[in-house]
């Protein structure tokens, strides 16, 4: 059983590897495409811009309210609920559908280079967010 502190802090570490992880993906798939010139080499930037800017609003809506579940708790609670089941089952099927994709050859590595560049900055932003409120966490 752990504190609010400690699934804050967890929050952001599973967010910042899970985002860190993504964007690695993201950043070598740039890079094995960024040779095809000035114009797809911008391209890319702005797409993974859009990208991120909408995962940004989302993740920052989902660190709020899961913050907000976690300090709620007036009780030390399993290291797990970080997370409620509703989470787990978006996690699981964001997971799967993008293991999918990438292995499916369906999809241009260029997808990959913009989606998961801007998709893991996101991630990792709100890894870092829920990190910060870890530290100014007190009590329980």
């Amino acid at each position: 059983m752990v504190g609010n502190r400690t699934l804050l802090g967890i929050a952001g570490l599973v967010w910042l590897a899970a985002g860190v992880n993504i964007l690695r993906i993201g950043v070598k798939a740039a890079l094995a495409v960024i040779g095809g010139g000035a114009g797809r080499t911008a391209l890319m930037i702005v797409l993974a811009a859009a990208i991120f800017c909408a995962f940004h609003w989302m993740f920052s809506r989902i660190v709020t309210k899961h913050t907000a579940r976690i300090r709620g708790y007036e009780t030390k609670q399993p290291f797990w609920r970080f997370f409620d089941g509703k989470s787990y089952l978006l996690m699981a099927f964001m997971m799967t559908l993008g293991i999918t994709l990438r292995h499916s050859g369906k999809l241009p590595e260029f997808f990959f280079a913009f989606f998961y560049t801007g998709l893991g900055l996101a991630l990792s932003v709100a890894g870092v967010r829920f990190l910060i409120r870890c530290t100014k966490e007190t009590g329980r």
